[in-house]
């Protein structure tokens, strides 16, 4: 029985996992990715509650819990945003060392753009450099179906498979017909090869022969595979190899029907044989791909054709940000869809922190303290805080990744800065700011840690934030002195008591950390 369901491309992935009979989600909040795990906790269309679906302290964590589901038998989905894949490297890249039992399936959500994020990395080339299968959906529907797809072909081929979306794909809506498949056995089951998950380098080093040889099969499934398609059209000389998302942004300026040779590509490794036929047919090939070039570098180092390969590199797409329909419109020598300049009677709303959050009063309270430091520095972390960057505050000078402000900050002092203050959230704490305070108590580094506690995730919606109710007690096992954890109320009415604490311990010489804990102003409203 099929479903009609108006779906984001990350709810079409997340009903793709539970009909495909995930036993577990594992996840860290990061736009555009977040939306996925929230649908699987909201939602289970067609599935038992049994699926575990709690959010993770970081995708490091997110990626090694899936691949101990794996190991036991069962599917496992793993959800991240881009930079969350740098996070989740180490665990990533060797699970196509290890290999699979369980089908597993890792989403990677690119932001060009970086509408929410700090580059506009491409998590094609993480699954290049793990050698393992990549999909790359063109449509919500095909999104749901390759969900799918992929989990089968983790169990065939005994690897994990990575999905890469985009912004657009992530949060635009499509009509998805849905079909639940029968229930997967829920008993577990372990591998047969138990040397290949014990990656002494003996071990490793034969699982790395197996995993190349294992390439020209992958290739040979991409050449035939059902996402991957090529249309000739008769007596055209001309070629666009689009790539996920770029195929719809292709049809939609094409009205639906190529008038030139059209490659489909969306699932890797590279499918040869048909860049073959298509380039050797073609006087010029446009290469669309939504992110970084990705699949025209390599034709460039693969085909060598002199200037028939076309793209970003040679400036028909934008080299930065992202694809859509008026760029490709643009590069196929078509005439632009009609523009609207924006209204003069819409005033630009830049972001700012909420009227009432804490993270103001901690802010202009510190810019007090600092004043009396000409040299102070402020080194910040990512989260809705870092919006501090911005008037009237202006009270940070550093957001590099998730837990540098600490590890910065404790370099900084090393230098001899004084005063040297680390600016972190609670969620971006737990998530990779431990080690760092680990770092500057075994130094003894002279920095104040500001560890912003609102109680939650916020600037994702509002998920659960791993260390609410134990930073104190995370502090202290760290080596902290315990006089020198010290917790304030960011309240208007606390002032001067924040003001004290935080000229205290600035003056401090060694490492403290200052709590101020009040809920986000946005999740009391909706607890209420």
């Amino acid at each position: 029985m099929e479903n009609k369901l108006l779906l984001l491309g990350d709810q079409a992935i997340a009903l793709g996992a539970l009909h495909a009979g995930i036993a577990g989600v594992y996840a860290y909040p990061g736009t555009p990715s977040t939306e996925i795990t929230e649908y699987i906790q909201n939602s289970y269309i067609g599935c038992d509650n049994g699926v575990h679906s709690k959010w993770c302290t970081n995708e490091k964590t997110a990626m090694e819990a899936a691949l101990g589901m794996s190991y036991v038998g069962r599917r496992a989905l793993v959800c991240m945003k881009h930079v969350g894949m740098n996070v989740a490297a180490d665990a990533f890249i060797n699970s196509a060392m290890t290999g699979t039992h369980g089908g597993l399936v890792v989403v990677a959500a690119d932001d060009p753009s970086m509408h929410s994020s700090q580059n506009e990395q491409d998590s094609r080339f993480y699954g290049k450099f793990a050698f393992v299968p990549i999909f790359e959906p063109a449509t919500q529907q095909e999104a749901y179906d390759m969900v799918r797809a992929a989990f089968e072909l983790s169990e065939d081929v005994r690897l994990p498979v990575l999905l890469r979306i985009t912004t657009r794909m992530a949060h635009s809506r499509a009509v998805v017909e849905s079909s639940p498949m029968s229930a997967l056995p829920n008993g577990l089951s372990f591998p047969e090869d138990r040397a290949r998950w014990v990656l002494l380098p003996v071990n490793a080093r034969r699982r790395y022969g197996e995993v190349l040889a294992q390439q020209d099969e992958l290739e040979q499934r991409a050449a035939v595979s059902a996402f991957n398609s090529l249309t000739t059209v008769a007596g055209s000389r001309k070629g666009v190899i689009a790539c996920g998302i770029g195929h719809n942004y292709l049809m939609e300026a094409l009205g639906g029907v190529p008038d030139r040779n059209v490659l489909k590509i969306s699932q890797y490794p590279l499918p040869r044989t048909l860049i073959r036929r298509m380039v050797e047919s073609c006087d010029e090939v446009l290469i669309l791909e939504d992110g970084q070039p990705f699949v025209e570098e390599q034709l460039r180092g693969l085909l060598d054709e002199g200037g028939k390969i076309r793209g970003r590199l040679t400036g028909e797409v934008p080299r930065t940000g992202e694809l859509t329909p008026d760029n490709v419109r643009a590069a196929l020598g078509l005439v632009s869809a009609t523009h609207f300049d924006p209204s003069p009677q819409v005033v630009a709303r830049p972001p700012a922190l909420c009227q009432g959050c804490g993270h103001r009063d901690v802010y202009e309270v510190l810019n007090e303290v600092l004043a009396e430091y000409p040299d102070s520095k402020v080194f910040s972390d990512i989260g809705c805080y870092t919006l501090g960057a911005l008037p009237p505050l202006r009270a940070i000078d550093s957001c590099v990744d998730m837990g540098a402000s600490i590890t910065m900050a404790k370099g900084a002092a090393d230098a001899g800065l004084h005063p040297s203050v680390a600016v972190i959230g609670d969620s971006t704490f737990t998530h990779s700011g431990i080690t760092g305070l680990l770092d500057a108590v075994n130094s003894g580094a002279r920095v104040t840690i500001v560890i912003s506690d609102n109680l939650t995730t916020a600037m994702t919606g509002g998920q659960d934030s791993a260390g609410t109710g134990r930073l104190e007690a995370i502090c202290l096992g760290v080596g902290v002195s315990p006089e020198h954890v010290r917790t304030v109320v960011p309240l208007p009415k606390n002032r001067e008591e924040i003001r004290r604490v935080i000229g205290e311990e600035i003056e401090y010489d060694g490492v403290s950390v200052i709590i101020p804990r009040r809920e986000c102003i946005q999740t009391l409203k909706r607890r209420k």
